[in-house]
């Protein structure tokens, strides 16, 4: 049975992005700089290189609309796997007509989450954005969160985790401490 695994860079005081929807920092990608030893693009740290193997493993993605939209749906291929997106509004012309793998999905995020998870048979489903991981929470439909914790103070921005609609229980099932972070597993208590 497939695990919906939400994979977010985040920085201590909980952003996920500045308040112009970068990542942070003088070059916009302070959040993702863990992945890279010694600031070189392209070289994948070995965390890095365990994470986006597991990414690559993963069966189908499950991605809050403005997520896709600033991603521009990953061009219609985030790996080879299908794309849903959870949205009241129809999608835009390249999500209708240019992208066969990209899949708006208007009656809900259970219903979302259902379809992500029966496309990805016997792998994971990746989940991106804030929103829809807050409404996969509420819904409890999310199964794991893995969250890059950054050492960076972004003071503003878009946060990962605004509107929750209660307490939700959560069990740590994997911690890898590096100094560029700290990526920690979360296993979500139903």
């Amino acid at each position: 049975m497939p695990t919906s695994v939400l994979d977010m860079s985040m920085s201590l005081d909980g952003y996920i992005a500045d308040p112009n929807d970068y990542l942070g920092g003088e070059d916009g990608e302070r959040l993702h700089h863990w992945s890279a030893p010694n600031g070189e693009p392209g070289q994948l740290s070995a965390p890095a290189r365990q994470f986006a193997d597991e990414i690559i493993a993963t069966g189908a993605v499950l991605a809050g609309r403005r997520t896709a939209e600033l991603m521009d749906h990953w061009g219609g291929d985030h790996h080879g796997v299908p794309i849903f997106v959870p949205s009241h509004r129809p999608p835009g012309p390249a999500a209708r007509w240019g992208y066969p793998l990209v899949t708006y999905v208007a009656d809900g995020i259970e219903s979302a989450m259902a379809q992500a998870k029966a496309a990805a048979g016997d792998r994971n489903v990746l989940v991106h954005g804030a929103y829809t991981a807050q409404q996969a929470l509420a819904a409890g439909v999310l199964d794991e969160l893995q969250i890059h914790q950054i050492p960076v103070l972004l003071g503003g921005g878009h946060r990962l985790f605004d509107v929750l609609p209660s307490q939700i229980e959560l069990e740590i099932i994997q911690v890898i401490d590096t100094p560029e972070a700290t990526h920690i597993r979360y296993r979500v208590r139903q």
